[in-house]
Formats: C-alpha cells, structure tokens, sequence
C-alpha cells in the first residue's frame, strides 16, 4: 500500500474563552520541510508539536498553523490607561480639542496598549494536542486515498508496458530474420566472392549486438518486482524510484538494440507510460 505526500487535516478546539483552529496540509518534497505558523504564547511548545508531526508525516512539505479565536470576555490586550492619559494630558496642553477626539489620538499612540503574556495552561495544552493528533489521523487519511488512486494508475501503467513487451517477444524473432535478410542483401549487393566461414562468424558477432534476450529478462522481473513493492505493506517511493530507472534503463537498451522501426514504436509507447509513472512517484511517500 503507498500513500500520497499530499493531504490535509484539520481540527477545531472550542475551549471557554477561545476557539482554537488546527490546520496541516502537505505537498511533495524529498525530504520533510515544516513550516509553523503559532501564536506567540504557544511558541514555547512549537518544538513539541513539531516533533509530533515530523514523526507522523515522514515526508512532505509541510504547513502547520494554529489559530486561536477569542470568544468570551476576556483579552489578552488592555487598555494601558496611565500611558493613555498621560497623552490626553499633553495633547489637550498642545490643543484644546474635542476629549473624544483627543482619546482616539491617544490609543494610537506608543505603547497606548499593551499584551499581558499567558501563560500556557497545560490542561489547555492537552486538549491542543489532542486536536493536533485528530488533525494528523485526518491528512494520514486524505494520503491513504490519495495513495489508492496512485496506486490504480501505476497498476495500469505498468499492465500496458507489460502487454507492450509480449508484442516486443512476440516481434522480435521476425526482426532477427530481418537482421539477417539485410546483411545477406548488403553482402551480395557487393558482388564480391566471400569467406562463408568468416562470413558466418561476423554474423553471428554482428547479431549479438543486437540481442535483447537479456534486456526482455531483466525488464519482466523489473516489472514484476514494482508491482510487488506497490502492494507491499509500507508505502516506499524512493524505492519505486530505484525501480522505475532499472525499468527505463532496459526499455533504453532495448530500443537502442533493436535496429527495427516497428519495435521502435513499441519502445516508444513503453517509455511514455514510463514517465506517466515517474511524474506521479513524486507524490509518494
């Protein structure tokens, strides 16, 4: 089973005061890169809750954020009323002008407000994690999907590019003949009395150049070996990878070997299913 490196989960946590909003989504990466976007207050926990996800995803590009939304009576902003009426003081000693206008001028001023510092509440702090971990079940999900779909399609992909190398057998004991019929062609076009010994020895030097039994091989046990790995228990696209260029470097060889353009056209076929897979192996983890 494979999983995608794209997903998303979110969570909400209403609490008395606040409403605390969880949200984390992923995109491919080859490596894990986590950006955190957290409140000042909760900073002192970003690490902890870094780790958490870092062990949850693996892989990905990462954003976390976590939002907090007031919802009772209290604030964590007040009102620095010494600070504020000390500027209505000098204000109104600069210009005798309306109080209220002289208030809204005050509260712009330096230091009119100020932010008293929570302090976190760890039974507060429980009930985030908490969140954070039904946030993470969530995107672990969204992959899980997405990694169904992938895996369809790979399955298919690798089903036509095996279909398309029994038409590769199946052609190529009538491409040899082929071979063999144009450089007994080329040969008596020359009009030249030949050694048939020695021509049979080059013959059979210059036709195993353009053998492919090795390549036919090794290219049915790639192919078998990924449809192994993608229905294996953990999800590995690095490894897929690895694969997948072993897969490529045969169905290479084989149409540089093959001399023949109606296997060519096979070849062809077979590498644009080929890179169909490597474009979506870039979303798996």
């Amino acid at each position: 089973m494979i999983k995608s490196m794209t997903g998303f989960g979110k969570s909400i946590l209403q609490l008395p005061t606040k409403k605390i909003t969880i949200e984390v989504k992923s995109l491919n990466s080859k490596n894990l890169d986590l950006n955190a976007r957290t409140p000042s207050q909760y900073r002192e926990k970003e690490l902890q809750m870094r780790n958490t996800i870092a062990k949850a995803l693996e892989r990905g590009k990462v954003d976390f954020g976590l939002y907090v939304e007031a919802t009772g009576e209290e604030t964590s902003t007040k009102v620095n009323e010494v600070i504020v009426k000390e500027y209505i003081k000098q204000l109104s000693a600069i210009h005798n002008g309306d109080s209220l206008e002289l208030m809204k001028m005050a509260v712009r001023m330096p230091d009119a407000l100020k932010t008293e510092r929570e302090e976190i509440d760890e039974k507060e702090f429980k009930a985030i994690e908490t969140a954070l971990a039904d946030a993470l079940v969530k995107i672990e999900q969204y992959r899980v999907d997405e990694g169904k779909a992938l895996e369809k399609d790979f399955a298919i992909r690798i089903k036509n590019i095996s279909e398309l190398l029994k038409q590769v057998i199946q052609m190529d004991p009538d491409r040899m003949e082929t071979v063999k019929e144009r450089l007994h062609k080329a040969v008596s076009d020359l009009k030249e009395e030949v050694d048939q010994n020695r021509f049979e020895q080059e013959l059979i030097y210059y036709l195993e150049k353009f053998d492919i039994t090795e390549e036919k091989v090794r290219l049915s046990n790639h192919l078998e070996y990924f449809d192994t790995t993608l229905n294996s228990a953990d999800s590995n696209g690095k490894k897929l990878g690895f694969i997948t260029q072993e897969i490529g470097r045969e169905i290479n060889t084989i149409g540089s070997k093959s001399n023949h353009a109606p296997m060519q056209q096979l070849v062809v076929q077979m590498k644009d299913e080929l890179e169909k897979i490597k474009e979506q192996l870039l979303n798996v983890l």
